[in-house]
């Protein structure tokens, strides 16, 4: 297509967008198992929620699973960034397996705050979506009837926690920052002694993420996130720049892209979630550039410097 013949389109590109501290370390760990350990490396469900980060790392020798059963003796097996139930490496450990732990520090952080507030006695009204793989693994690391689940406004308003109990609340680290702020304000309201978290749960990268979205959304005609429909934090973004008027929509890939829900469009959001990898947003900005005359803007936004430490067994020397 000549460029005479292609319409213009202004790209206001989101920034910070795409992979984050831990999910950079969780995929490190699994391709630096496979180099130490050779290949297969088995990995307890998808080591982060990208289909294409996932077909990469199956290709260089891992295999993924759902379950420790379906792991053979004498191999690796990686536990996914989600976090897993306390139960997951202890019957690891019983089956003499070697494993290694790439859940986020941030969720690991979540963690251990459950375990103190249990012990401390607290009963732990917890903000998050149900089934979700942080969740299940939250829950796994207290005892049963330790938690209660609060995914939404309304369960906030209605939910009646044990009597008897000091209460606390802690959240997934992936959730909508303004619904979570409306969901801990109402049980604030309905119980004023329950205790907080030390620091906010949900992670930096999430409320960077979000905040990038909304500094754009507004100016923009329609807006694409590029992520997994299972990516918690990948559809988050989809809703804030919903909630602010802006036509918005998930895509896993260029591919995906239905050129007709472009119509009309002058100027394109686009971000991607924290398990995206970046090479994904250049393919689809080069399909865009195939049909429109494109102006890149990437705008400005907080510059993340975090890092995670890998585990000791693999750390260089």
């Amino acid at each position: 297509m000549l460029d005479a013949e292609r319409p213009p389109l202004d790209l206001l590109i989101a920034a910070p967008r795409g992979f984050c501290a831990g999910v950079d370390r969780a995929i490190r760990i699994v391709e630096l198992t496979i180099e130490k350990c050779g290949a297969p490396v088995y990995v307890r469900h998808e080591i982060v929620h990208n289909k294409y980060v996932v077909d990469d790392l199956k290709a260089k020798g891992a295999v993924f699973v759902e379950s420790l059963d379906e792991v053979p003796d004498g191999v690796p097996v990686v536990f996914s960034a989600h976090g897993v139930p306390k139960a997951v490496p202890a019957k690891a450990s019983e089956r003499g397996l070697h494993f290694l732990d790439a859940t986020c520090p941030l969720v690991s952080k979540v963690h251990r705050q459950a375990e103190r507030l249990v012990k401390d006695g607290h009963h732990i009204l917890f903000i998050g979506h149900g089934g979700h793989p942080e969740v299940v693994g939250t829950f796994g690391q207290v005892p049963d009837g330790a938690m209660t689940l609060v995914e939404t406004a309304e369960d906030a308003a209605s939910i009646l926690p044990p009597a008897g109990r000091p209460l606390a609340y802690l959240s997934q680290t992936t959730l909508s920052v303004d619904d979570t702020a409306e969901i801990i304000a109402l049980l604030r309201r309905r119980f004023p002694a329950i205790a907080a978290p030390r620091s906010e749960d949900i992670c930096y990268a999430t409320s960077n993420r979000q905040a990038a979205v909304k500094t754009i959304a507004a100016r923009c005609d329609a807006m694409l996130v590029i992520g997994a429909p299972n990516s918690s934090n990948s559809v988050r973004l989809v809703e804030v720049a919903s909630r602010l008027g802006t036509r918005a929509k998930l895509i896993e890939s260029a591919k995906d892209l239905d050129l007709a829900w472009l119509k009309g469009v002058r100027t394109l959001g686009l971000s991607a979630g924290a398990s995206a990898p970046e090479m994904l947003l250049r393919e689809l900005i080069g399909r865009l550039r195939g049909h429109f005359t494109v102006c890149e803007r990437e705008m400005s936004g907080p510059e993340e410097t975090m890092t995670f430490k890998l585990p000791r067994s693999l750390a260089p020397a």
